[in-house]
C-alpha cells in the first residue's frame, strides 16, 4: 500500500481517504483508537505485535503530541521490532520508502 497524501486530520492511502487515526498493515487498514488518546500503551498495539513486523513506524501527530509509553518501547525492543517515531508527515514519507523492502506496519495519529 502507498500513502498518497497527508495533512492535519486527513490521510489518503491507495486512493481512499481516512479522517481518523489508522494502522496500516501490509494487507489492510484499521481505525486506531487508543485507551489514553495521546499515550500509546501495550494494549493499543496488540494486533500489531501479532502481525510480527520487522519495523513499526508511529506517526505522532502534526505536532508530535502523541507519545509511546516506556512499556511499549520495551516490548518492541524485546521482540526485536525496530521503532521509528516521527511527526506524521515525516512518518508517512518514511513508510513509503521502507515498505518497499521490509515488513512494515505503521500507526498514524492524524491530528495534533
Amino acid at each position: 500500500m502507498h500513502i498518497d497524501y497527508y495533512s492535519f486530520g486527513k490521510i489518503v492511502i491507495g486512493g481512499e481517504e481516512y479522517n481518523r487515526d489508522v494502522i496500516l498493515f501490509p494487507n489492510k487498514i484499521k481505525e486506531w483508537w487508543r485507551k489514553e488518546g495521546h499515550l500509546v500503551r501495550p494494549e493499543d498495539i496488540e494486533e500489531i505485535l501479532k502481525a510480527e513486523p520487522s519495523l513499526l513506524i508511529i506517526g505522532t501527530g502534526a505536532f508530535s503530541m502523541m507519545k509511546n509509553s516506556q512499556e511499549v518501547k520495551k516490548i518492541l525492543e524485546n521482540k526485536n521490532i525496530k521503532l521509528i517515531e516521527k511527526e506524521t508527515e515525516e512518518a508517512c514519507n518514511i513508510y513509503n520508502e521502507k515498505a518497499k523492502s521490509e515488513k512494515v506496519i505503521a500507526a498514524f495519529h492524524l491530528t495534533c
